[in-house]
């Protein structure tokens, strides 16, 4: 009987695991069929087990096939992106994809074996959900989920549709419509609403929003499971709703203000017995409706500084804040952004930090290093002082656009940190960027580290990048790469990527707040790489990674000549010479225009996208509308016409220069000629003054800008490169 029982318990552990098996394959399968459909039936695809509890892969060729193993549906994609890397020479980015496979698929002579000392390959911040992601269908995650298993990431942060969870919690509770109206913040304002940061800014939102956005996370987490991904879900923080005092007034709440513009927020102390009881609700609902991984994301203090820097006290919420998610899911596990250390360094020191994470058991956290790149905190604690932790490249703030990045620094950092025998329990790398649709290079090269444990020779490996992305390697295109890693990918002296100074609100200063014109190298170092990129456009022009690329150099040549260019007419201005003022200020303005006409010609430089995605989220007129409001703020005021936010999250698009930047200027210009024919001087403060009022009504104003680009790259490039060249140059001599 004994026996029976054991055979018994063998063939359904079996049968369970091929039914998984079967499920993960075909998840695979219809990957293939969505990247390469033409050549999808010479693949097929099969499970081989990890090796020490991570991922595998392997390639070969067999009877006219190619094989495709590996241990997850993320390790499987992940070979056939290194097969068509490898072998093929084509390449899938955001900003341009070469897949011009071989009429015949080339053969392997002997397998490939790959695996991974990285056991989690994270993915996402909480920001990148609105700069890049707040407009998003279902047609773009499935596209985002695919790049995703191609880059081998299987743990990627999911938090679409928080904000329906919430909805349910609380109406079970005994909310009403009308209290919530004032917290849930409009769709690109999210990222914040979540982190605690606003209250209700550029709402309401309206409840079709919410049930639209919990299907598509179920759509979302449903394709990320299939592939073996493991999806990191929101926990409660404690931020609630201003009118919980009323519904419970003896709650022990702390109003808290971000300090850039936005009312309070209430955050519930963790000493009250409701904040346990509230994050094991939404723990308990959010399963329900979305299934769990037990991994959980949960950053207490995100810009806002604890009450008091007693260790005892953070000792005290860490554990309380665990013990809430623990309640709803014992085998819970707290995933911490360590954005906080690097960014309040003054009040995280070794005693806070220490405290804060050693109030939960090591294998119930998982510290973010949210900026290695930038700066590795890992190494000024201890490793996170013994918790397990994940290696990350930042490196874009707000998505702007800009030539920028550590390069030598993402290409050494992971492997040292990997054979570094002070890593402590260093278990994974990922991608933290604030937005993303920018700089593939650096989102390449990253994830190249999980199926690598030796450091990279950069030269080479850009060497196959080039020829991959541009379809042939060539001696200039060469050239024009060493110079970008010397130059704008250098990755010294400032933080993030300098912006150019048309994006700024009008100004005499040679930069503002939000909008920073220091560059990490000498303008002028950058001019021979946009030089060979337009005498390699016979060679290399119809490619479309090329053509963006060709485009992005072209844009930051131009980006960066405004500075010198507005040092012309200040000078003039300051000279009261109204002739050469009204001379350099027109040129400012038609570079302008020509920066406006060279983005047009690629989707990736557009505001009509980002404008026209908004809309169609909405089911009525009145929705399209607010849709809209939340599209044009976030990338120019964020926030309302007082805000000190403004710029932060500034864009070079096409329709954005020529619609606000260019008209903001020549409000500026006609100002100053006006002071200067009146021999007075320029009255900055009324100015701006009377801007902020007026940006405002662009902001709140409805207009359809183009969604499709002009489709003429190599020309405009080289008509522009003709008419600037020689004065850029001329400028930097």
């Amino acid at each position: 009987m004994s026996k029976l029982f054991n055979q018994s318990i063998v063939l359904l552990l079996l049968a369970v695991n091929f039914a998984y098996s079967q499920a993960d394959l075909a998840a695979s399968k219809a990957l293939i069929k969505r990247i390469i459909p033409q050549k999808a039936q010479y693949f097929e695809v099969a499970n081989i087990p990890q090796e020490n509890g991570k991922d595998v892969f392997e390639i070969e060729s067999k009877s006219g096939k190619i094989i495709l193993k590996g241990s997850s549906g993320v390790s499987i994609a992940s070979a056939l992106n290194h097969y068509l890397n490898e072998y093929c020479h084509c390449q899938i980015t955001w900003n341009g994809t070469n897949l011009q496979l071989p009429k015949i698929l080339p053969v392997l002579k002997t397998k490939v074996h790959k695996n991974t000392s990285f056991e989690y390959r994270y993915y996402l911040n909480y920001c990148t959900f609105n700069y890049s992601m707040s407009w998003w269908d279902w047609k773009r995650w499935e596209k985002e989920i695919d790049w995703m298993a191609l880059h081998g990431i299987n743990m990627p942060l999911a938090i679409t549709g928080e904000e329906y969870t919430w909805y349910e919690v609380y109406k079970e509770m005994g909310f009403s419509d009308n209290d919530l109206a004032s917290f849930f913040s409009g769709p690109a304002y999210f990222s914040w609403f979540w982190m605690g940061n606003l209250d209700g800014w550029g709402g309401p939102l309206p409840i079709s929003w919410m049930k639209n956005h919990k299907n598509l996370q179920t759509k979302i987490l449903a394709r990320q499971r299939s592939l073996g991904m493991t999806p990191v879900l929101p926990a409660f923080t404690g931020h609630v709703p201003s009118a919980f005092k009323e519904h419970f007034p003896k709650a022990k709440l702390k109003a808290t203000n971000w300090t850039n513009g936005f009312a309070d927020t209430y955050i519930l102390d963790s000493e009250d017995p409701l904040f346990a009881e509230i994050g094991k609700k939404f723990l308990q609902k959010q399963t329900q409706l979305f299934g769990t991984n037990h991994f959980y994301s949960a950053d207490t203090f995100n810009e806002n500084e604890p009450p008091t820097d007693d260790p005892a006290f953070l000792s005290k919420l860490s554990t309380r804040v665990y013990e809430g998610m623990k309640q709803a899911d014992p085998k819970a596990v707290w995933v911490m952004q360590g954005w906080l250390f690097y960014s309040d360094r003054k009040f995280w020191k070794e005693p806070q930090i220490k405290a804060l994470l050693d109030a939960v058991p090591n294998d119930k956290m998982l510290l973010l290093d949210l900026a290695t790149e930038i700066e590795p905190v890992w190494k000024r604690t201890q490793a996170y002082y013994g918790k397990p932790w994940i290696w990350n490249m930042l490196h874009n703030f707000g998505g702007n656009v800009n030539l920028f990045g550590r390069i030598e620094g993402v290409v050494n950092g992971p492997i040292q940190a990997l054979n570094s025998p002070n890593k402590g329990d260093l278990k994974g790398i990922g991608l933290t960027m604030e937005a993303i649709e920018q700089n593939p290079v650096l989102y390449e090269l990253t994830m190249r580290h999980v199926w690598e444990n030796t450091p990279l020779d950069l030269d080479k490996w850009l060497d196959t990048y080039i020829l991959n992305r541009y379809g042939k390697l060539t001696p200039k295109t060469q050239e024009v790469w060493q110079i970008l890693k010397k130059t704008a990918y250098n990755g010294k002296d400032i933080r993030d990527g300098a912006e150019s100074i048309i994006t700024g609100r009008p100004t005499f200063d040679s930069t503002t707040i939000w909008t920073r014109t220091r560059l990490n190298y000498l303008p002028k170092d950058l001019l021979p790489a946009w030089k060979l990129m337009v005498e390699s456009i016979g060679d290399c022009g119809k490619n479309d990674g090329f053509q963006y690329d060709l485009i992005d150099i072209s844009r930051q040549v131009l980006a960066n000549y405004a500075l010198p260019l507005q040092k012309k007419w200040v000078t003039a201005y300051r000279q009261k010479d109204l002739a050469n003022f009204k001379k350099y200020s027109q040129e400012y303005i038609e570079l302008i225009e020509d920066l406006d006409q060279l983005l047009a010609t690629r989707k990736d430089f557009m505001l009509g996208p980002w404008i026209a995605s908004a809309r169609d989220q909405g089911t009525n007129p009145a929705e399209k509308a607010l849709y809209e409001q939340n599209a044009r703020d976030l990338i120019t005021l964020w926030g309302d016409a007082n805000s000190p936010l403004h710029e932060y999250a500034n864009r070079q698009w096409s329709g954005l220069l020529n619609d606000f930047y260019k008209p903001r200027w020549q409000q500026f210009f006609n100002k100053v000629a006006l002071a200067l024919e009146k021999d007075e001087k320029m009255d900055t403060e009324a100015f701006e003054k009377e801007i902020r009022q007026w940006e405002w009504k662009w902001v709140t104003s409805q207009k359809n800008f183009p969604t499709q680009s002009i489709n003429q790259v190599n020309a405009v490039a080289q008509s522009l490169y003709k008419k600037y060249y020689t004065k850029v140059y001329s400028v930097y001599e």
